[in-house]
């Protein structure tokens, strides 16, 4: 190397020495981790919501139909029925490449086989009732017998203690009871005690009482709930003289075996696993189309459009057709208690959809945050933001929602219970529709949300197409955002007061605890 050479070299050494970054790499942005994701979840959210339609998820509906029409006129679990349904659901998950299961579990099947009263005297007249879960049973043609009522306590309630019986004077009679401030269960038992020789249980709100005694243990007599209004015209009626009664309520109960049926993406990461759910059962009164044929049916057609979709997913989604929620959230709290602490912690949401086509609907998003302030507390930390992602959805479809309390009585109950945030939507049940709702949802004011609930009546006609396709919608929109992004479960939510009732939906859904008291 000359001289010049060597001062040439000379200079660009001091220079890289002096200024290093002149001979680096020009400098780029640090990624967004999150970017991807978040762009992954919009775009298979829109596809989803776009695909997934309530024309094809009726298809599944009608299927639902044929088979209880072939099956004695239900779908309840622990029946042929059901069984069918379930069947139908595995076998279109499995075409679709889901890793597909049956849960099976025992539990104690019910079904009513006779449920009717009438007053003899002193006016003669029907007396609509419907039978406790798990009641025992009058004789065949029934019983005839004397009123008697357990006078109301001050908190309004009453046949909650022994003393509300006055000694001897429920000898060989019906007690007559309201509801609220202890269990059904407590109430006729303590009328048993006394010596009754049935009980009715009257309702405290609008709506029919379709209660439980919890198990068929607490049994002691037969006992039915009838409406706030045709109890307190019992006791008006008692109170100016004798009431007689004919009553019969029996009921089959013997053990049975029952399926929930589960399935999940082949891939995603199961740390993440997102998870939704519908029960399948209906009850032994009606083939269930609406309750929850309904929600069965918008899971089952975003599932399978899902896998139309072949994308590869981040996170794991997980779907569950439960079976005997009827009986009392069997199916899922048998899923539940069933998981390892390690299988709860990986279940990072879970949505529950049940009853999603009310005839007479209103469109209700579970109070995860508790904001309406009634009720249940908030659900467990990541609820508020379940409820605010749908409602922000709800709002940027243009679709009118209230919020609903979370009473524990459909299959989020027992997530929530072992702190798996929890959410869902709801069109509600026997509940009354208040004119406020009418003017927002449309409908009727002053009738129930669904006139067939639990009924024979809740049949393919009893489907509401626009409260359908909403709630397929979220659900499409749910499970294309959080297949890829469950990052909006961390964000805050700003807590604002607001409007909502247990009625509006979950508070008057008759299924579970706040149904045995």
């Amino acid at each position: 190397m000359n001289a010049s050479q060597r001062r040439a070299a000379a200079v660009l050494a001091a220079a890289a020495l002096a200024t290093p970054l002149v001979l680096a790499a020009p400098a780029t942005a640090t990624p967004d981790p999150g970017a991807a994701p978040a762009r992954d979840a919009a775009r298979l959210a829109r596809k989803l919501v776009r695909e997934t339609t309530a024309q094809d998820a009726f298809e599944h509906l009608q299927k639902f139909q044929a088979i209880a029409d072939s099956a004695g006129g239900h779908r309840a679990a622990g029946s042929l029925g059901h069984d069918a349904s379930a069947a139908y659901v595995y076998t279109q998950l499995k075409k679709a490449g889901y890793a597909v299961t049956y849960q099976k579990f025992d539990f104690q099947y019910t079904e009513t086989l006779a449920e009717k009263a009438a007053v003899l005297s002193p006016t003669a007249r029907d007396l609509p009732i419907k039978a406790m879960t798990y009641t025992k049973s009058t004789p065949v043609g029934g019983i005839k017998a004397g009123l008697a009522a357990a006078p109301v306590d001050a908190d309004g309630s009453n046949g909650c203690e022994p003393g509300d019986f006055a000694a001897g004077a429920f000898t060989g009679k019906i007690a007559l009871v309201k509801r609220g401030g202890c269990t059904f269960a407590a109430k006729q038992e303590n009328a048993a005690a006394a010596g009754a020789v049935g009980a009715i249980i009257y309702n405290n709100t609008d709506g029919a009482l379709s209660g439980t005694l919890g198990d068929a243990a607490a049994a002691k007599v037969p006992t039915g709930g009838v409406t706030k209004e045709e109890g307190e015209k019992l006791a008006a009626e008692l109170a100016a003289g004798p009431v007689n009664l004919s009553f019969e309520i029996r009921q089959l109960q013997e053990k049975r075996s029952t399926n929930n049926v589960i399935a999940e993406t082949p891939g995603g990461n199961a740390a993440n696993t997102v998870m939704l759910g519908s029960h399948l059962d209906s009850v032994t009164a009606g083939p269930g189309i609406n309750d929850n044929g309904s929600g069965s049916a918008g899971l089952l057609q975003t599932a399978l459009e899902l896998a139309k979709s072949k994308d590869k997913v981040r996170n794991k989604i997980r779907f569950a057709w439960w079976s005997a929620e009827e009986n009392g959230l069997l199916g899922s709290e048998h899923y539940v208690t069933s998981l390892s602490s390690l299988g709860k912690k990986e279940i990072k949401l879970y949505l529950n959809f049940d009853m999603i086509a009310s005839p007479n609907y209103g469109l209700f998003v579970y109070d995860g945050d508790n904001s309406d302030g009634v009720g249940a507390g908030p659900g467990p930390e990541g609820s508020a933001q379940l409820e605010r992602d749908i409602n922000a959805f709800m709002d940027k479809s243009g679709a009118p929602h209230e919020g609903t309390d979370f009473t524990g009585r459909s299959d989020y109950g027992p997530f929530i219970e072992v702190g798996i945030p929890s959410g869902g939507t709801f069109t509600g049940a026997e509940g009354i529709k208040t004119a406020g709702q009418a003017e927002k949802f449309g409908g009727e004011a002053g009738v129930a949300y669904d006139v067939n609930y639990h009924a024979k009546g809740d049949d393919i006609h009893n489907i509401d197409m626009t409260a359908f396709d909403v709630n397929i919608d979220v659900i499409a929109n749910a499970v294309g955002t959080y297949a890829h992004d469950i990052s909006s479960l961390k964000r805050p939510v700003a807590f604002v007061p607001t409007t909502g009732d247990a009625g509006s939906g979950g508070g008057l859904h008759a299924d579970h605890d706040e149904l045995t008291r």
